[in-house]
């Protein structure tokens, strides 16, 4: 087992599956401590019970939306492991469609879930890192957050706000030993779309689609690198970029990128089909 991480403390919020899960594994192989954070306690048991022949794993099930909890999961972090050095804001909840068809509370879960509570772990780890003697905080964002998506307004609002975020703090804490960065994925192979695909726009689907591991090691990569951003894959955080600068050009090319994503689409909820009629055969 590689060590780099050896006695180094990590917190994973949304670690119970997906990316989080993934990114617990990859930590685990690299010797940290873990403290995994969902809603759900039974699945945080499962990837606990999974990596404990590796490593030390604490989970918490809570709402990362509650503020008392999140200042209790720090108490308890350090109680635990004795110091803290990576946050992996991680958690997430997307709601699609359109503005008018989405209620109020989910709205205001969104803001909530992806980007109120990131802060707020954000700036309560800054003192455990600083005592720790400095670490690294890292935020999955998304491609949404780069350009508008239609059918994701809030999501993409939420993840730009968070994207903004992790550079300013940044800048904040340039000269405190604290590295801030963020992952901005496109399209990933996990239940966070593949379970709604239905409902996931076109779009989406038109762009390469990674698989939780990759988005797990840019992670690592970017505890100890000196990038602060990550776009997944690189061409289509290009691809976001000349969108935002010129919507002429994003207006001019979405028909192409729609048929093109309804294509991958059938494609995947056939493959899909397939697995289950195989697993019930």
């Amino acid at each position: 087992m590689d060590s780099s991480f050896n006695d180094k403390t990590v917190i994973i919020t949304g670690g119970s599956e997906g990316v989080g899960a993934a990114t617990a594994r990859k930590f685990a192989e690299h010797g940290a401590n873990l403290v995994l954070v969902a809603r759900s306690k039974r699945n945080l048991e499962r990837i606990a019970e999974e990596l404990r022949n590796k490593t030390r794993v604490e989970i918490i099930a809570m709402d990362v939306s509650d503020t008392d909890a999140c200042v209790n999961l720090y108490k308890k972090a350090e109680f635990e492991f004795g110091s803290i050095n990576i946050l992996v804001n991680n958690a997430g909840y997307h709601e699609r469609g359109p503005v008018e068809s989405i209620s109020a509370d989910d709205l205001s879960s969104m803001i909530d879930v992806n980007l109120k509570a990131p802060i707020i772990l954000c700036k309560l780890a800054i003192k455990y890192l600083k005592e720790a003697g400095g670490g690294a905080i890292i935020n999955v964002a998304s491609l949404a957050g780069r350009t508008p998506v239609p059918g994701a307004a809030t999501y993409s609002a939420t993840k730009f706000g968070l994207r903004a975020f992790t550079f300013a703090l940044g800048e904040e804490l340039r000269d405190s030993g604290i590295k801030l960065a963020v992952v901005s994925p496109g399209p990933i192979d996990t239940g966070f779309i593949m379970s709604n695909i239905d409902v996931v726009t076109d779009v989406n689907f038109s762009q390469p689609i990674s698989t939780a591991d990759e988005v797990a090691q840019e992670i690592l990569n970017l505890v100890e690198n000196n990038k602060r951003e990550r776009s997944m894959p690189p061409a289509s955080g290009l691809l976001t970029t000349l969108s935002y600068l010129f919507p002429w050009l994003w207006r001019l090319l979405q028909p192409l990128l729609i048929r093109k994503g309804r294509s991958v689409k059938r494609k995947l909820k056939a493959r899909m089909r397939q697995a289950e009629e195989d697993q019930g055969a």
